[in-house]
């Protein structure tokens, strides 16, 4: 993502992080909250601090700097991330001891901690003192989907920022992109994160995911019968947890966008109920058949 994407995708917090940059003053510890374009601001302030052929403030993004920065090969960027499911303590602790050193490339050294709320709490704990009183220039940048899972302390020794999705301008990109308005905005409402919508929009998979998806949503509103049929249909292709997980998602946009009807809100709400059973072992068909089921036998 260049910068002019960045601007557009979050452009309030760009202007904002432009200023910083013009005025001097990064702070070294950041908390982003949001995965929309959070990775890729940090990324992209690592990039400013290194670039050798910056454009104002901002990197150029072709220099060997902001090359090997983009693929995460430069020495003094550390981009860490949870191993299955969390980052331990002894894995922060070595980052603790790089903190005291200067960097390979000049003195200046950047920590990306994505997934931060993943972090065993003493790892977290290890982060406080070094966040309190850096003992070199470092800018550590902490990644979480959520900020109120991330420990109160760290929180209080970082500057937070927020990067709500930008639903707009994620939704004109994917039509940028050749997609048809319809599944751009479908995806753009779907999407938790821009890698996200990037990796499905050319998924061929979701796509038929969504239409058998958009049958049943069509036939449980107006033909339950055919509605019932339509499940099978739909559990074929919804083969594992993924899938059926990717399957509840969609059918969750599609009966959203129904709120103005009774119906679209019962729906939705049965659509819950089912994917709570789901959740509990309940199969995926199973669980879909009793929401017909269901809407029948209170039809009566």
């Amino acid at each position: 993502m260049t910068v002019e994407e960045l601007r557009q995708a979050q452009p309030q917090l760009t202007e904002t992080f432009q200023q910083i940059l013009e005025a001097r003053r990064l702070n070294h510890a950041y908390l982003f909250s949001g995965n929309f374009s959070s990775f890729t601001m940090a990324l992209t302030l690592s990039q400013s601090l290194f670039c050798e052929n910056r454009q104002g403030v901002w990197p150029c993004g072709i220099c060997r700097a902001c090359r090997l920065i983009e693929s995460e090969d430069f020495s003094d960027v550390t981009i860490v991330r949870p191993v299955n499911g969390i980052i331990k303590t002894e894995r922060i602790r070595e980052l603790v001891r790089s903190f005291s050193q200067s960097g390979m490339e000049g003195n200046k050294q950047v920590f990306i901690i994505c997934d931060a709320d993943k972090m065993h709490v003493n790892a977290a704990n290890s982060l406080l003192k070094v966040i309190e009183e850096p003992q070199s220039e470092i800018y550590i940048f902490l990644l979480t989907a959520d900020e109120h899972l991330m420990l109160s302390t760290i929180k209080s020794r970082t500057q937070i920022f927020h990067f709500r999705k930008n639903q707009v301008a994620l939704q004109h990109q994917l039509e940028e992109a050749g997609l048809i308005k319809s599944q751009a905005e479908l995806l753009a409402t779907y999407s938790q994160t821009q890698e996200e919508a990037d990796q499905l929009a050319s998924n061929k998979s979701f796509f038929e995911l969504v239409s058998e998806s958009q049958r049943f949503v069509k036939a449980a509103l107006t033909n339950e019968n055919q509605a019932y049929l339509q499940v099978a249909k739909l559990a074929k292709l919804a083969e594992d947890k993924d899938k059926q997980e990717q399957a509840f998602k969609i059918l969750e946009v599609l009966l959203a966008k129904e709120l103005g009807s009774e119906a679209g809100r019962k729906k939705l709400e049965d659509l819950l109920e089912a994917k709570k059973m789901w959740r509990a072992n309940v199969s995926f068909q199973n669980a879909l058949e009793y929401m017909i089921l269901k809407a029948s036998a209170q039809a009566r």
